[in-house]
């Protein structure tokens, strides 16, 4: 049987820090054990979330339920044609090692995804993305168990309803499923993605004139790790802010009020703004206040400088989306998932 933990602190489990209790807390190192625990009749009613990394959650207070802990390993090379390959991963693999397992095969697709926190089955959740590159591009399909019913369910990448920092699994389907594995579809023959000017720059300054994905995966290592503190040093989820996205006419406005807008213009004529600028821009960049703060390298990166709590980041963020809307008129929506 697998063991069920009472009144247990997640301070380990989210990278916030945040120490906050789970009434019930257990993990799976499959599908069958996690239908165990949510089969239990003492937990029958009991509210239930799943945890991979805990590199994108906030909590605010104890959760009156039930914490899942994703420990489903394994990846798998399956050939597909010529070009592509498909490989899957379970939920419970961390992204990053995924990513190193598919440069040691030499395999192209994710190398602009290096060094995302959390684990594979919460990639998904998310539509990870960074550097010119979203999960969506490479997603062939994932496997899940829907925990209301323990039934086992598939999904293509056109259900998982991908969107910025979305899918499905954040609007109708939160909270419903624990994803066993991902499916991905990757390039035998590398077409490598240096869209983004910031890469092209780290890989002169590594002295690299002809990259391969090894090269690239090391480049946006480099860059992240010069924005991005980690998390075992000073508690943070990342970037904690989505960058909006606004129409043409209201960027031109913006830009003729403040010629410095940093912004990316978008396939369907809107534009993106950098909302790590905005917020730079209302002062926020390495202001702390009290046990929290943006951090002083990367405005977008809210941190925990060791006590603080959730209410108090919160409380913090909303301050902040406050004063970028005064300035601007535009609105900045957290992408991280506040309990």
């Amino acid at each position: 049987m697998t063991p069920i933990l009472r009144n247990t602190s997640l301070k380990p489990f989210n990278t916030f820090g945040i120490d906050v209790n789970a009434s019930f807390l257990a993990s799976f190192t499959d599908a069958a054990q996690a239908l165990e625990v949510l089969s239990d009749r003492e937990l029958k009613g009991t509210s239930r979330m799943v945890l991979g990394g805990g590199s994108n959650v906030l909590f605010t207070k104890d959760y009156e339920g039930l914490i899942l802990l994703n420990n489903i390993s394994g990846i798998e090379l399956f050939a597909n044609n010529d070009d592509t390959v498909l490989v899957k991963a379970g939920g419970g693999v961390v992204w990053h090692q995924l990513v190193l397992w598919t440069l040691d095969h030499n395999l192209q697709g994710i190398e602009n995804l290096s060094l995302i926190p959390g684990k594979c089955g919460a990639a998904p959740i998310q539509n990870i993305g960074a550097y010119g590159v979203e999960l969506k591009d490479v997603f062939y399909s994932l496997n899940a168990v829907e925990m209301e019913s323990g039934n086992a369910v598939s999904f293509t990448r056109e259900q998982c309803g991908f969107g910025y920092r979305d899918s499905i699994f954040k609007r109708e389907g939160k909270g419903k499923y624990i994803i066993t594995d991902i499916t991905l579809e990757l390039n035998r023959r590398p077409s490598l993605n240096l869209s983004y000017g910031s890469i092209t720059q780290e890989l002169q300054k590594m002295g690299v004139d002809q990259p391969g994905i090894t090269q690239v995966s090391e480049a946006v290592c480099n860059i992240r790790r010069s924005k991005l503190p980690d998390p075992a040093v000073i508690g943070n989820a990342g970037s904690f802010f989505k960058n909006p996205e606004i129409e043409a006419s209201k960027f031109h406005e913006l830009k003729n009020e403040f010629p410095t807008t940093v912004a990316y213009a978008l396939d369907n004529g809107n534009y993106k703004l950098a909302a790590g600028w905005l917020i730079e821009q209302c002062g926020w960049k390495g202001k702390r206040v009290g046990e929290t703060g943006s951090h002083k390298d990367q405005a977008l990166v809210l941190v925990n400088y060791g006590h603080a709590t959730g209410e108090e980041i919160v409380t913090l963020a909303h301050e902040i989306i406050a004063s970028v809307k005064n300035k601007f008129g535009v609105v900045i929506e957290p992408e991280v998932n506040i309990i």
